[in-house]
């Protein structure tokens, strides 16, 4: 006997893995035009061989495990971890630096552990770290901000291209002559001269409350992570924790003594904060699935993220403290996972 059988009630979600890519990158947009604003047209260049690089690794690593590979490249995945490399990277970078990190990131810290879904580490701050420690000369080319006071040589297009491409500029600019230190390099080489904040903020590459152009990307980005929050693409635990945990760390020693440590607005709008709490600390992938989780996760990296800028070797702690926060995932997990529904503790 046959008995009438239709199709089970499962629900479908509206959304995918490339619709959200999408949003992702929509979203980082508005960021990106402005730093272009500050910082000249060097993020196009990198974004670019970024792109092309992770794309090109990305269906190697596919056809070397068999697997199926335009329909995995239209998934956006690389295309969105190419992206937050390149938007980590400074605007005036040799196509090779940027290229070497996006296939460290790519084809190993991705693929190596299964491709995605499974990697440990986040893809685009595993290939910021590896070509921060292989090529520091080479990661130190930020112009100035173009806000119309600082006395320096702005590369134009043709100049930025020829920097990318051979690593050398038109015989009449140097990059001594375009690049100056970040703000937060401001300030770590200021206190370690042991001039005051007071001092140090005299300086016009200062804005408001961070440097002159960072406070506005990190502003274009906080906007871009709030359209994440309110599409649901991304939960807020993991973006507050962060931000409260720098927030928290950098409070208490500015309120100890404003002089010898920057101020919580500094630490918030200068560097990678904002980016690496909307966007790049929230990888569903390498973070906790969990809401207690998330909280831990995230407040370790902003604790984390303030203990290296102020003590460590580098003057932006976020990639290093993502990547540190990424290995304690497992442990988190098993920590705080939610009591199972009839059993106790």
């Amino acid at each position: 006997m046959r008995f009438a059988t239709a199709q089970p009630p499962q629900w479908r979600s509206p959304s995918s893995v490339a619709g959200m890519m999408q949003v992702v990158v929509l979203a980082l947009v508005p960021a990106i035009l402005v730093s272009a604003w500050f910082y000249g047209p060097g993020i196009f260049f990198n974004i670019a061989v970024a792109a092309i690089f992770a794309l090109g690794t990305e269906a190697l690593a596919l056809r070397l495990r068999q697997k199926p590979v335009l329909a995995t490249l239209g998934d956006g995945s690389a295309i969105v971890a190419a992206l937050l490399f390149a938007f980590s990277l400074p605007p005036l970078c040799p196509w090779w630096v940027t290229a070497s990190g996006v296939v460290f990131a790519i084809g190993l810290v991705k693929h190596a552990y299964g491709g995605l879904g499974y990697n440990l580490f986040n893809p685009a701050m595993a290939g910021y770290v590896l070509v921060l420690v292989s090529f520091p000369d080479l990661m130190t080319g930020w112009p100035a901000p173009d806000i119309g006071d600082l006395d320096y040589q702005r590369p134009g297009v043709g100049a930025t291209l020829q920097y990318v491409l051979t690593g050398r500029f038109p015989d009449a600019l140097t990059l001594d002559a375009v690049a100056r230190a970040t703000t937060l390099d401001r300030v770590r080489e200021g206190l370690g001269a042991m001039r005051t904040m007071s001092e140090i903020r005299m300086n016009p590459a200062f804005g408001d409350f961070g440097g002159a152009g960072w406070e506005w990307v990190n502003n274009f980005v906080a906007m871009g992570g709030g359209a994440l929050l309110l599409l649901g693409i991304i939960r807020w635990h993991i973006p507050a924790a962060v931000l409260g945990g720098l927030l928290g760390m950098a409070g208490f020693f500015w309120l100890l003594d404003p002089e010898i440590n920057a101020s919580p607005g500094l630490h918030l709008f200068s560097g990678g904060a904002m980016l690496g709490a909307f966007f790049i600390a929230t990888d569903p992938v390498s973070s906790p699935t969990t809401a207690r989780g998330r909280l831990v996760y995230g407040a370790g990296i902003g604790v984390l993220t303030y203990i290296i800028r102020s003590w460590g070797s580098y003057a932006d702690g976020i990639a290093f403290a993502v990547l540190l926060m990424n290995m304690t995932v497992p442990l988190i997990e098993r920590w705080t996972r939610p009591r199972i529904y009839g059993r106790p503790g």
